[in-house]
């Protein structure tokens, strides 16, 4: 019986031997570190994850300043058209136009004709005929001509009272502004009629103005055909001439031909933007 005890305290001391080891083994691994098969499947918190850098936000952009408009050109007393540098181009002419918008046939016409030439020009208009045809204001307007006020009913200012100088001012400046999107800057009494009063209402409503310094006469009947429009015109013509126009058959005839021996004189067109108005700070 005693080998039977041998061998089994032999089996004991083994299986001692081998426990004692794999607890050794156990206590080796550094604490924190885990074998793959005990690795938690927790998601780290987001305290943990990298915190993304944020775009700073742009600098602030200063607006741009408007560049005030030069002014190139002015009316003298005489209502001439002079350079303000005086080494400008005094060889010019201002094309205007009184009593309209009357009739669409006549507006093409007369915007054909400045088109062609690329010629600039000033519609002075009757603040009854735009409340008739706005469509024709809006036309003149869209082919970058400019608008002047010549007052609502075409009568003689300087024999009206203070009151009715006032609304027939103040009522075209409002309508075509209401029609246009902008007020006239350029005032031409009708018949060349005004007074100091008149003068200083139009001032008031930020208005150049003036009456003319050529008269084609176009309402007179022995001009009343383009070849006389024509002469009429070039007998008076000056440096800086006003030419005084109206929205009338013959003249709308005559326009393209008295353009064409204008240019052929060597005269160039003012464009009225460039005038230096009572608006100009």
């Amino acid at each position: 019986m005693k080998p039977f005890i041998s061998i089994q305290c032999r089996t004991w001391a083994l299986i001692a031997l081998i426990g004692s080891v794999a607890s050794a083994c156990t206590a080796s691994v550094p604490a924190g570190e885990q074998t793959p098969s005990a690795v938690p499947s927790v998601v780290p918190s987001s305290t943990s994850l990298p915190t993304p850098q944020e775009t700073p936000a742009p600098a602030p952009t200063a607006a741009p300043t408007s560049e005030p408009v030069k002014f190139t050109y002015r009316l003298n007393a005489n209502y001439d058209v002079v350079p303000i540098d005086p080494n400008g181009n005094k060889k010019v002419v201002l094309l205007t136009f009184d009593d309209g918008p009357k009739e669409l046939e006549l507006n093409e016409k007369l915007l054909a004709a400045l088109e062609k030439h690329r010629a600039k020009a000033i519609f002075f208009v009757n603040g009854y005929r735009v409340k008739q045809h706005p469509e024709l204001l809006k036309l003149i307007h869209s082919k970058g001509q400019t608008i002047g006020n010549h007052s609502w009913d075409h009568i003689d200012l300087k024999k009206e009272k203070p009151e009715k100088v006032d609304a027939q001012i103040r009522d075209v400046q409002q309508l075509v502004r209401d029609t246009v999107g902008s007020a006239p800057l350029f005032f031409r009494p009708p018949y060349g009629s005004g007074s100091d009063y008149v003068k200083q209402r139009a001032k008031e409503e930020k208005l150049l103005y003036m009456t003319w310094s050529n008269g084609s006469e176009d309402w007179v009947e022995k001009y009343q055909n383009p070849p006389a429009v024509i002469k009429r015109v070039l007998e008076q013509l000056h440096n800086g001439s006003n030419i005084l126009m109206h929205e009338v058959p013959w003249t709308a005839d005559a326009l393209d031909e008295l353009i064409t021996q204008l240019e052929a004189k060597g005269y160039s067109f003012v464009d009225p933007s460039s005038i230096e108005t009572a608006a100009t700070p």
